[in-house]
């Protein structure tokens, strides 16, 4: 891999001061590609992006050990408003669109950081609605009526409003129907190659995430037990046995799986 960009060194994350949750997390995402954080549901996907971005502290999170930084210059220790004006944005979870306001009002929300003028907020608007062209179409709608894919695009353009060199997505399939999901990773990869924006996804969706991305890191329990470029782990049997269903005998039900396996071979 090049440089890294953003990284991630042995990070400790622990809840209320006693649920451990991130145990010894490090991770590199190099300048103009797309890294995907993978696991299953619980792994610690969203907190390792929450530790990123700093947006920890209001879910009653500690970094308790190691340390983030972006561009060369830690930033654990930074406020959510001042990584996004240093080029840093998330997209949460879940989306969270503002449902009273329209779509175009929640693109401008995500300005707010800049000290932009009308022609600058235009353009910006204009370069939203050039990669997602569905927007355009339901720019005065409530974005609470629209679907769920339409709000994911939506989040993912207010990021974009705010001008930034990396972008943390946080489950951007979920919810959404497999045809949308297609067309929204489509999306990214353009951004990536086009406006040379950087992304660290987390997706529980292996399969696709694995399609777009360059290099992958699986976690599991709170630790990254595998990581490689995106063709190498979709090879992999183990990976294409926990989280693609297929082994070298083919097809199987994750009820034939044993997780002991999974332990033995990546916890030990």
């Amino acid at each position: 891999m090049a440089a890294p960009y953003l990284s991630v060194n042995n990070v400790e994350v622990i809840y209320d001061h006693v649920i451990l949750v991130l145990k010894g997390v490090s991770l590199q995402v190099p300048q103009g590609k797309i890294v995907a954080l993978l696991g299953a549901n619980g792994a610690g996907k969203s907190t390792t992006l929450k530790t990123i971005s700093t947006l920890l502290r209001g879910e009653r999170g500690d970094v308790t050990k190691g340390e983030v930084q972006f561009k060369g210059e830690r930033i654990d220790q930074l406020t959510p408003n001042e990584l996004v004006r240093r080029g840093l944005s998330q997209v949460m979870e879940g989306r969270h669109c503002f449902g009273h306001l329209t779509i175009e009002e929640n693109l401008l929300t995500g300005a707010y950081t800049r000290n932009a003028s009308r022609s600058e907020l235009k353009a910006s608007l204009e370069k939203v609605y050039h990669y997602f062209p569905r927007l355009r179409e339901r720019r005065g709608s409530q974005a609470g009526y629209t679907s769920g894919g339409e709000q994911q695009m939506c989040a993912i353009g207010r990021a974009l409003m705010a001008r930034p060199s990396m972008i943390l997505l946080d489950e951007p399939s979920m919810g959404i129907a497999p045809q949308i999901v297609e067309e929204i990773f489509g999306i990214v990869k353009d951004l990536n190659s086009k406006e040379n924006v950087s992304f660290l996804l987390a997706e529980q969706n292996t399969s696709i995430a694995l399609r777009y991305a360059d290099f992958g890191y699986i976690l599991e329990n709170g630790r990254v037990v595998m990581e490689g470029a995106a063709a190498d782990l979709s090879c992999n049997e183990d990976v294409k046995e926990f989280y693609l269903g297929v082994s070298g005998a083919g097809r199987k039900s994750f009820r034939d799986m044993k997780f002991y396996r999974r332990r033995k071979r990546w916890l030990a």
